[in-house]
């Protein structure tokens, strides 16, 4: 189903947690947010309700400076994990009949879903301006994800560590930022960045247990895609 409008349920979620619901922008608008996050936003927050908090309420306590950093931040976040979300999505079409590959890409893929879902709630919940990219994070991500899953599972593999590489390196540089800023709500941030940083790690070492250094070129295929994440992760700061 489309989502237009506003739902029922974010209203309600709102006005429990005491902040604005979340309100479609020009860049989501057409996003069919139930099967992005894998599931419809009602039985998301069943399952995720320990990530029940709002930025809002420290954001008065922030200066410009911090309140900027921290909207590029959730702004990269969401990008990232769409892009994501895509590459195994894409990886996941390719194997998803295959008996090991299959239930492990849907696995992570699961554990992405709940990412970008988290991180939607942050940028609805806040105000802060969503990236405006997102057509064109979905379609890289699918076409890395499937074209890398198409080379063989080592190339698929491969394309995973080095993903997960440059994104546990990025969210390792944003936990030390948030140490800089002392606040309840920036601590609750941080412990999500964290434990979604020990997710994308997990991911790391599930691709090299399955042979991602078997990968053809693999030298050369993971500094290619390492180079593109790192290129988007600049632009989805700011666009």
């Amino acid at each position: 189903m489309w989502r237009l409008t506003t739902s029922r349920t974010s209203i309600r979620l709102a006005q429990a947690l005491g902040t604005r619901p979340f309100l479609p922008t020009t860049a989501s608008l057409w996003v069919n947010r139930a099967a992005v996050w894998g599931g419809r936003e009602e039985d998301l927050w069943a399952r995720f309700g320990e990530y029940r908090t709002s930025l809002r309420l420290a954001w008065p306590h922030l200066n410009t400076t911090q309140r900027d950093m921290i909207a590029s931040m959730l702004r990269v976040n969401q990008a990232g994990e769409i892009g994501a979300n895509y590459i195994y999505k894409g990886q996941h079409a390719v194997f998803a009949r295959h008996p090991t590959l299959g239930p492990l890409i849907e696995h992570m893929w699961d554990q992405e879903k709940k990412h970008l879902f988290v991180f939607d709630q942050f940028i609805g919940q806040n105000r802060v301006r969503p990236t405006l990219l997102r057509p064109i994070w979905e379609t890289a991500g699918l076409v890395v994800g499937a074209g890398t899953a198409l080379m063989g599972k080592e190339a698929a593999m491969a394309c995973t560590e080095a993903v997960e590489t440059v994104i546990g390196q990025h969210y390792d540089d944003q936990l030390r930022e948030l140490l800089k800023i002392v606040h309840p709500e920036i601590e609750n941030l941080r412990k999500i960045i964290k434990e979604f940083r020990d997710d994308e790690l997990e991911h790391l070492d599930t691709a090299v247990q399955h042979d991602a250094h078997k990968a053809p070129v693999y030298e050369g295929l993971s500094q290619i895609i390492k180079q593109g994440c790192k290129v988007c992760i600049e632009i989805a700061k700011r666009v």
